[in-house]
C-alpha cells in the first residue's frame, strides 16, 4: 500500500461534465484528490476515464462544473497561472512523446530550464537524479529511438518529475508496452507512491490498483459508479456494473 494520504484536498472536481458535440462523456463527477494519496481509476472502455484525467490539468476543458486546485477553480486562473500549471500537476500519457532530436537527459532538462529558469547545470543535477530514480541513468546521453518502450516510458516519467509538480497523473502508461515490459514501468509507479507522491492513475493493471492504491474509482458510462478501497471493490463490489466488470477481468 501506498504512504497514507493526509486529509488535505489538493483537487476538487465539483459537478463535472463534459461533452463532445451531442455526446455526454462525463455526466456529473463530485470527488477529491488528498495530499498524498495514490487514486486509480478502472473500468470499460469510453468510460470517460481518460477525459477526466486531461481536465484535472486543463487539457480538456469541461462544458460545466469545475476542477478546484488548493480551493481555486482552473476556469478562475489566469493565463500565468495556468501556463504555470505544469509545474504544480505532470502528467504521463500512453505514448511517451520524447523529441527524438534530444538526447534522454536533454528531454528531461528542458523543461525546467524554459519554464523554471533553472541553469543548465542545475538542470542537469536534477535530470540525472530523477535517471537514476527510474533506473536509466546509463541512457542519459542516447537518443528516444535507441530505448524500449518501457525505457521511453521511464524517460518520461522522469520528465515529468522534473517539473517537481504536488500531483502525477498517469493515463494508461502501460497501454502502449510489451508485456515484458509493463512490469519495469509499474514498479518505478510504486516507488513513487512509497514516497508519499500523490497520483490519479487511469489503468487497465488491476494487480497494480489493488497492491498500490488507496482508493480505487470505478467508472462506466461517464460516471463515477463506486470507489472503495481496492480490497473491497474488488471483493465486494457494490454496484451490479462494478461486479459485472470485475467478474469478467477475473474471468478472462
Amino acid at each position: 500500500m501506498a504512504k497514507a494520504a493526509t486529509q488535505v484536498p489538493l483537487l476538487q472536481i465539483k459537478n463535472l461534465k463534459k461533452d463532445f458535440g451531442d455526446q455526454q462523456i462525463l455526466k456529473g463527477i463530485d470527488e477529491t484528490v488528498n495530499a498524498g494519496q495514490v487514486i486509480c481509476i478502472i473500468g470499460p472502455s469510453g468510460s470517460g476515464k481518460s477525459t477526466l484525467l486531461r481536465c484535472l490539468n486543463h487539457l480538456e476543458q469541461p462544458t460545466s462544473g469545475s476542477v478546484l486546485v488548493d480551493g481555486k477553480a482552473l476556469h478562475d486562473f489566469t493565463n500565468k497561472e495556468l501556463a504555470s500549471l505544469g509545474e504544480r500537476i505532470g502528467m504521463v500519457f500512453q505514448d511517451f512523446n520524447l523529441f527524438p532530436n534530444l538526447t534522454v537527459i536533454e528531454n528531461v532538462k528542458l523543461a525546467p530550464k524554459r519554464v523554471k529558469g533553472m541553469s543548465d547545470q542545475a538542470a542537469e543535477a536534477v535530470g540525472m537524479k530523477l535517471l537514476a530514480q527510474v533506473g536509466l541513468a546509463e541512457k542519459a546521453a542516447v537518443y528516444p529511438a535507441s530505448l524500449s518502450g518501457g525505457q521511453a516510458q521511464r524517460v518520461a516519467m522522469a520528465r515529468a518529475l522534473a517539473m517537481h509538480p504536488e500531483v502525477m497523473l498517469f493515463d494508461e502508461p502501460t497501454s502502449a508496452l510489451d508485456p515484458e515490459m509493463v512490469g519495469e514501468v509499474l514498479h518505478v509507479m510504486q516507488g513513487l507512491a512509497e514516497t508519499g507522491m500523490t497520483m490519479v492513475v487511469v489503468t487497465h493493471e488491476m494487480g497494480f490498483a489493488r497492491k498500490v492504491a488507496d482508493e480505487v474509482w470505478f467508472m462506466a458510462d461517464g460516471q463515477l459508479q463506486e470507489k472503495a478501497a481496492p480490497e473491497t471493490l474488488f471483493s465486494a463490489p457494490a454496484t451490479d456494473r462494478a461486479r459485472e466488470f470485475i467478474d469478467k477481468i477475473i474471468e478472462y
